[in-house]
């Protein structure tokens, strides 16, 4: 394979990974791209070829599966797609060659997706594999070993197939002079088969008997707008018409509102003509309204001037707030800027996001006024597990996952959220509801089925009966930090036994011990059959 044609079938692998992706959702094309990526390395790659190989892979990959950061900033997407497509360089690079191959890839690769969760400025955790296998039949594994593992084994079967002797599957080969199937793509596929038999027993938090009727409530409008685009006042008004919709009823108990959708900026909430409006409702259909606010930070004490809080709060029918929640994982470039006197100085347009939000620090719990807990997930913390893993740890049964997407264009990051809020379900053992002003809203129950969604930019209220659950998976009990341990592991050991492997060839070319055999063909150099030596 020539020098241009390694990269070009590396850019069509790290490509069809992202039409793996949704929208497009074609999950198979993602095993697909990995096998050409490990056709375009082969056995031997130089350091420097593995690392321009990696980087065309994921820059293909990510140039298409993050298009939606062009929208919130240009020299962000830009900057995000280069550094990510490095980090698939490194895996490239830091993995061996030979036969190790096969366990030592799929772990690097893995790995530097488990560093591009929460680096830089926290992670961009969209584009993932995991998030890719939503719709595949591995979603039920994201209950033993989250999205970390998804992609780990997404890597190895695509490794496994196309190694570990190059561009033939090794396991489908005939036996010829020069053709060998070796055990350690086995091994890798072994692995694999095991955590997925695991998923099918794997215990999927438990039933408490016990379910809510929410009504989630999308108020519509155009997408691709901003806050200065669109005054708070117009999204507020949409969601008391949604609201107004509603018709009181005995199995009703909760209104869910997307986040942010009341902005207040000279005084709390709390005493406000919004909270009265909301309040009314409340009382009108005799449950509690959960509703996204955002305030001035130094108004209620919670910040400087010039800074925002985002939260969701509990709205009770006599008007009382009884439960708050404050987001934690801030959108980078979008709720706050990264090294803002930096980029200033420098002549970035930071003023296209003018206030910096103040993270939450509380659990990510809120209660409803009968006790019952909720997991919240304020829209971009719901691509964080950690973040849904901590609120349902802390007691939440059902998990709510208030959005605002209305700031995009086409449905990249609407889908892809949509495909996260399946995931976290699944990893947690919980009910998950979802509600954005301008779509998607949906429910999706713990085995992250969708049960119902919305259309994009549509006034629509959705309301379903969700179960209210206990009881821990094992991913909820473990989380990602055992799994990273293996990878380390798995990497260090194919290096190890791939430089072993190395030391006993030099050892017998060096002391003359006998004839090398051909890495290619355990057959070079040994005697055929029916000859001997000497004469007669």
């Amino acid at each position: 394979m020539n020098r241009l044609a390694r990269p070009a079938l590396a850019l069509l692998g790290g490509w069809l990974v992202a039409l793996s992706l949704p929208p497009w959702g074609w999950w198979p094309l993602g095993f697909v791209g990995v096998i050409l990526l490990e056709t375009s390395l082969g056995e031997r790659p130089t350091v420097g070829q593995r690392a321009a190989i990696g980087f065309a892979f994921g820059l293909a990959w990510m140039a298409m599966g993050m298009g939606w950061m062009w929208q919130l900033t240009i020299p962000g997407y830009i900057a995000a797609t280069l550094v990510f497509a490095g980090f698939h360089a490194a895996a490239a690079a830091a993995a061996p060659g030979g036969p190790w191959r096969a366990i030592g890839r799929p772990a690097a690769h893995a790995l530097v997706e488990a560093v591009r969760l929460s680096f830089p400025f926290g992670g961009v955790p969209l584009a993932t594999m995991g998030i890719a296998q939503s719709g595949g039949p591995l979603l039920g594994v994201a209950r033993v070993v989250g999205v970390i593992g998804i992609t780990w084994i997404v890597f190895q079967v695509g490794v496994s197939l196309a190694g570990p002797s190059p561009y033939v599957p090794a396991m489908v080969r005939r036996r010829r002079p020069g053709a060998r199937g070796d055990w350690h793509g086995v091994l890798g596929l072994a692995v694999v088969a095991l955590i997925v038999v695991a998923a099918v027993v794997a215990p999927d938090g438990e039933a408490t008997g016990r379910s809510l009727t929410v009504a989630a409530v999308q108020g519509g409008g155009e997408q691709g707008t901003r806050a200065i685009d669109v005054p708070s006042e117009i999204v507020t008004e949409r969601h008391l018409e949604a609201t107004r919709t509603i018709e009181p009823a005995p199995e009703l108990d909760m209104v869910l509102w997307p986040e942010n959708v009341i902005d207040v900026d000279d005084e709390p909430f709390e005493g406000s003509e919004d909270a009265r409006l909301v309040a009314a409702e409340a009382a009108r259909l005799g449950v509690p309204l959960v509703v996204g606010i955002t305030e001035d930070a130094e108004q209620t004490g919670r910040g400087e001037p010039g800074q925002i809080t985002n939260a969701q709060v509990v709205v009770t029918p006599d008007g009382a707030v009884t439960s708050r929640y404050d987001k934690v994982r801030r959108v980078p470039f979008g709720e706050y800027v990264p090294l803002r006197g930096l980029l200033e100085t420098l002549g970035a347009p930071v003023d296209q996001v003018p206030t910096n939000a103040v993270p939450g620090t509380g659990p990510a719990v809120i209660e409803l006024p009968d006790g019952t807990p909720i997991a919240v997930a304020i829209s971009w913390e719901i691509f964080f597990a950690g973040r849904v893993r901590e609120g349902v740890k802390a007691g939440g049964e059902l998990i709510a996952n208030p959005t605002n997407g209305a700031s995009y264009t086409g449905t990249i990051v609407q889908t892809q959220q949509v495909a996260s809020s399946r995931l976290r379900a699944v990893e947690t053992g919980r009910d998950l509801v979802q509600v954005s002003p301008t779509g998607f809203s949906a429910f999706v129950d713990h085995d992250g089925t969708v049960v119902e969604r919305t259309a994009v930019s549509e006034q629509r209220v959705i309301t379903a009966e969700v179960e209210l659950r206990t009881g821990r998976t094992w991913y909820t009990s473990l989380g990602d930090g055992p799994l990273i341990a293996v990878l380390v592991v798995a990497l260090a050991a194919a290096w190890w036994f791939a430089a072993g492997r190395q030391r006993w060839a030099s050892r017998l070319e060096q002391h003359g011990d006998g004839p090398v055999v051909d890495e290619l063909d355990p057959h070079v150099g040994a005697e055929p059959a029916g000859r001997h030596h000497g004469s007669a």
